[in-house]
């Protein structure tokens, strides 16, 4: 099963979040918009992972997230991947957590590789909202859209919980929360 392990905002300002780029959906086809009910903003990506490895990872991922304390984040800013000129992806930031985001992505990370997940993703961790993908592969021109969506500024939200996730891809993509572990460290 295709894994990763997430953040995820609250409803209210995920309608935020809509209510900022709605307007730019029909102006910029060439995007494929990712669907509301999906935004997240992950942690790690741990790709395929066999079905035997699911208890340890799920006692490795719940000892991780209680070393670490909630944080109030917000999305701020836009950008793309990778880069506006030529973009591949676009996305709104995550702002505060200070090193404790990086931290505690590291560490859940560390800890998927421990219990035998095979393919965990190594890119430099970036916060981030993903909005939207560039249908053509070359990427597209989204400088005017990060432009126009750069000065948002979020509703500050609190991060208490992670959320191990199964991606099922294709034309619809959809997931399923697989489980959930809260962030109980002390700040």
């Amino acid at each position: 099963m295709r894994l990763f392990v997430a953040l995820s905002p609250p409803p209210e300002v995920l309608a935020e979040v809509g209510a900022a780029v709605g307007s730019h959906r029909e102006a910029w086809p060439e995007l494929r918009w990712v669907a509301p009910e999906t935004w997240h903003v992950t942690l790690s990506f741990f790709g395929e992972v066999g079905q035997e490895v699911l208890p340890d990872l799920s006692a490795r991922l719940e000892r991780a997230a209680a070393r670490h304390a909630p944080m109030t984040l917000s999305f701020e800013d836009a950008g793309a991947f990778s880069s506006a000129a030529r973009a591949r992806v676009v996305w709104l930031g995550v702002r505060g957590g200070g090193p404790g985001l990086g931290r505690l992505a590291a560490s859940l990370a560390a800890a998927a590789r421990r219990a035998g997940a095979e393919h965990v993703d190594d890119k430099r961790f970036h916060p981030h909202l993903t909005l939207a993908r560039a249908r053509p592969r070359g990427g597209v021109d989204v400088r005017p859209l990060v432009g126009s969506l750069a000065s948002f500024a979020g509703t500050p939200w609190h991060a208490d919980a992670v959320h191990l996730i199964r991606s099922y891809p294709g034309p619809a993509p959809h997931y399923e929360t697989v489980g959930s572990w809260p962030l109980a460290g002390r700040g």
